[in-house]
């Protein structure tokens, strides 16, 4: 019997398939079982990092919080004497000088009050000019020259009260400042006591906020500080008060801080960033993504000792910049982790790759 060609050709690849199926646990079979013993006895690769060296440098302590312009005066000018305003010189939003009329009211018979008082003291200084001719020849009694002197004073004091009525027509600016809102229209009847507007005193300017009982104590009087506006401005200035009595439904403290405002640039009520300066310290400048977080969840950084080992430190933050973060809580300069951080753990030995320096301090900085 005869087979095709194609049936020996398969039979051929079938043996040859079967012999090495049965001959492969002889062929190389030592070899490999020592090399896998020798890779599984060889100790594993360090882990590798990548670190910053970091100096410690001496940089100012701030203590950041919101708050927002005020003026440092605001006052409701009021009338002292009544009667109808005839005239409101000064417009709303218009910075005034002390003394400045802001609201005029009708002279009405003042004018003729004054007119007859000062009349009264004329007649009264003859009187008393004769009583004196009088008693100095002794046909006037020295009782009588008293009584005369008695009613010229009140008489004087009469003129000085209608003069005062006079002059109190004019509802004037206490001090320099805005006059920020009209209340009173010509032809309004004012009372004694009905506004005639509101002054602000904008130079200088306060801006003031509230800080947590956990920062106060770190602020002084007289310490300087800046605040950025939402604008984008920044006014520089320094403390003038500190509350000593928290508010008693957010336990946080009012701060004022004092600064000047030339040409009353900036308006009151604006929001603002505060920072007050307080002290100078130890610090250092590390990029962002170098804080990290430990098993206790407190913020932190991870750096190489001396010995390979990672250490980590827990950490505050000082300030953040467009550069990184000032942080404090580190001693010395450091081989700060910036690479691999949250791959490794407390105790571990690495290897170490150094990478680029840290955060420049930056033109300016105190080092």
């Amino acid at each position: 019997m005869r087979f095709k060609p194609s049936y020996l050709v398969v039979a051929s690849i079938v043996v040859v398939v079967f012999a090495y199926l049965l001959a492969r646990p002889f062929l190389g079979g030592v070899d490999k079982s020592k090399a896998a013993d020798a890779q599984a006895a060889a100790p594993p690769a360090l882990p590798l990092v990548r670190v910053s060296l970091t100096a410690q440098v001496q940089h100012p302590y701030l203590v950041a919080f919101q708050g927002r312009t005020q003026a440092a005066r605001t006052v409701v000018v009021r009338s002292e004497t009544a009667g109808l305003v005839a005239a409101t010189p000064i417009l709303q939003g218009t910075f005034v000088r002390a003394g400045t009329v802001l609201c005029r009211l009708a002279v009405d018979a003042r004018a003729a009050a004054l007119d007859q008082a000062r009349a009264a003291m004329r007649a009264k200084q003859l009187q008393m000019q004769a009583s004196a001719n009088l008693a100095a020849k002794g046909f006037r009694s020295k009782t009588q020259v008293l009584t005369d002197q008695a009613d010229l004073d009140s008489a004087s004091a009469g003129v000085r009260a209608a003069e005062v009525a006079l002059r109190q027509v004019n509802i004037v600016a206490p001090f320099a400042g805005v006059f920020d809102h009209r209340d009173a229209e010509i032809g309004t009847y004012l009372s004694p006591g009905q506004s005639c507007g509101t002054l602000i005193e904008l130079n200088p300017l306060l801006v003031v906020g509230d800080v947590p009982e956990t920062e106060v104590g770190k602020l002084r009087l007289g310490a300087p500080a800046t605040a950025r506006l939402v604008s984008g401005a920044t006014i520089a200035g320094h403390v003038r008060f500190v509350a000593r009595d928290a508010d008693p439904a957010t336990r946080t403290y009012r701060v004022e801080v004092i600064a000047p405002n030339a040409g009353n640039g900036v308006q009151s009520g604006l929001s603002a960033q505060i920072q007050v300066v307080a002290g100078v310290g130890p610090a250092h400048l590390i990029p962002v993504s170098a804080l990290v977080l430990d098993a206790a969840g407190r913020q932190g950084v991870r750096y190489v000792r001396a010995d390979g080992r990672v250490a980590f430190a827990p950490v505050t933050v000082l300030e953040q910049t467009s550069g990184g973060v000032w942080i404090s809580g580190l001693v010395g300069d450091v081989r700060l982790i910036t690479v691999g951080q949250s791959y490794v753990s407390e105790g571990q030995k690495v290897r170490v790759a150094i990478g680029a320096a840290g955060p420049s301090a930056g033109p300016g900085r105190p080092s």
